[in-house]
Order: C-alpha cells, then sequence, then structure tokens
C-alpha cells in the first residue's frame, strides 16, 4: 500500500475525474502518474514514486501545463517518472559501511 504523501494529498480532489497509470519496476518500486483537466480546463499532472514498502520516494505535482492535453501530459509524467532513480539504489547509498575488520574476515577476532 502506499503512503500518500504531502504533495498529492494537496493535489488531490475527488470532485475531478483523473486519468492515472501505475507501474512497478522489477525491484519494486512503484510509479503512479495522474492527469485531469481543471475546472479552469487547465491540464494537471501529479507525479509519485513508491518504494517497495510504500514509502514515498518522490511526488510532484503541475498545477498547468499549458497547450498538452491530457493524452500527451500523463505520457510524459510516466517518463519522467521512469528517470526517478530505482529504490534499490537509494538504500545503497544511504546504508552505513560495517566497521573494519568485518565480520567472517581473517583480521576479525571472534
Amino acid at each position: 500500500m502506499r503512503n500518500r504523501g504531502k504533495v498529492f494529498w494537496d493535489w488531490a480532489d475527488p470532485a475531478l475525474h483523473a486519468r492515472s497509470v501505475d507501474e512497478r519496476r522489477v525491484d519494486g518500486t512503484a510509479l503512479n502518474v495522474q492527469v485531469r483537466m481543471s475546472l479552469l480546463g487547465r491540464t494537471q499532472l501529479f507525479i509519485g514514486v513508491y518504494g517497495d514498502d510504500g514509502a514515498v520516494i518522490s511526488e510532484e505535482a503541475f498545477d498547468s501545463l499549458p497547450d498538452e492535453t491530457m493524452t500527451k501530459a500523463l505520457a510524459w509524467g510516466l517518463e519522467r517518472a521512469r528517470l526517478s532513480p530505482p529504490s534499490s539504489i537509494r538504500s545503497i547509498k544511504s546504508a552505513k559501511p560495517d566497521r573494519l575488520p568485518r565480520a567472517g574476515s581473517k583480521q576479525a577476532k571472534e
């Protein structure tokens, strides 16, 4: 289950019909792209990227995409979501390094 962030809840409006595309990457990352037409005729877009545990990796919302159809905006948003780094890369960067010598090495004291 996705844990929606502030960007999504600020963008969400149940009174407006939205089209959406969901995709799941091999690493479990979930992409969610939604597009809608505002009451003023503006094409609006939401892009969400969520980890395999449902946590927010990134969320973006666009209030107006001038001269874009909903179809083109949805395709553009999906490509933008696909460009975000996979969640497995993020976890590697944030992992704390092991202290040296590492457990199991010849130098480690048992």
